[in-house]
């Protein structure tokens, strides 16, 4: 067993710097990532046009963060299983669709919110 290691403040940067390569990875190799950003500036736009409240800026923003992490860890995740295993395995399989399936639920979540959020908006904007 690796024993305890003092604490460190260069130790403590360096994970930042692995920590920063990894999102930079990950918005140049994931495709999704950037629809992700696509989605999260039109939010932000609209959240600045329609002067949303500090509330909804609250239920905004963790919906776009709960859709940005479910996919890093989605990505990390079918890494993880590539790595395991280069055959076709039905357990493999499973695991990344459920990694896809979390990602799926965190879109839905984040897009009743910004439902949930704009259309009264929109309603007082455009009129009923």
């Amino acid at each position: 067993m690796k024993k305890n290691k003092k604490f460190s403040i260069k130790d403590r940067i360096r994970s930042f710097k692995f920590a920063f390569e990894g999102l930079a990875h990950f918005f140049k190799t994931e495709h999704n990532a950037w629809i992700h950003l696509v989605a999260t500036a039109v939010v932000i736009t609209l959240g600045l046009v329609f002067n949303v409240s500090t509330h909804e800026w609250l239920w905004l923003s963790l919906a776009i963060a709960l859709v940005f992490i479910s996919e890093i860890f989605n990505s990390a995740i079918e890494r993880s299983v590539d790595l395991s295993t280069t055959e076709i395995n039905p357990i493999a399989k499973q695991a990344k669709d459920l990694s896809a399936g979390a990602t799926l639920v965190a879109a839905i979540f984040a897009l009743i919110v910004g439902l949930t959020v704009f259309i009264p908006h929109l309603v007082d904007y455009f009129g009923t």
